[in-house]
């Protein structure tokens, strides 16, 4: 388990924290990107790569939007009701992905060095519907809630990070 980031021996903001973990995520998304695109190139020794990846991005950002839900944006609700319309929205956005991941996994199972050209295009459609809902999302959530996240006192998130701040398993 990661710590939290450190400035000046300072544990960072709540919210910079999420920025930070949003650049991990669409790092990790670039690279998936492109071992698709090795793939699609006829390069088969990458399917591994690609399906190991796939399988690592999914699980975060899965692991990401639920530590959302089920806590930060629980937190936020309730000490800035204010904010509930568009952790709703922010929420739904997650169920959304949900099934974008679920169908990219599906797809990505069935790639092989075999594949034909559609197949591997099917992969890279669901591919880039997820990019631009994640990016349209992160930004809203960027501008929506870090500025609350950082003015947030929270011990116990300090103590133990919590798993909408965590990077890697």
């Amino acid at each position: 388990m990661e710590t939290p980031s450190r400035t000046n021996g300072r544990l960072t903001a709540f919210g910079n924290q999420l920025v930070q973990v949003h650049n991990w995520l669409r790092k990790e998304l670039a690279l998936l990107h492109d071992d698709l695109g090795s793939v699609a190139e006829g390069r088969a020794e990458r399917l591994r790569d690609l399906r190991a990846h796939c399988l690592t991005f999914c699980s975060a950002l899965t692991r990401h939007h639920t530590g959302e839900d089920g806590g930060a944006f629980l937190v936020l609700a309730d000490k800035f009701p204010e904010l509930r319309p568009s952790l709703e929205e922010l929420a739904h956005d997650h169920g959304v992905m949900t099934g974008i991941i679920e169908r990219l996994e599906e797809l990505v199972a069935g790639v092989g060095p075999g594949s034909s050209q559609d197949e591997i295009l099917d992969v890279q459609r669901e591919l880039d519907g997820l990019t631009a809902i994640m990016e349209t999302h992160f930004r809203y959530e960027e501008k929506r809630i870090v500025e609350v996240l950082n003015s947030l006192d929270m011990p116990e998130w300090q103590e133990s990070q919590p798993p909408f701040l965590l990077k890697t398993h």
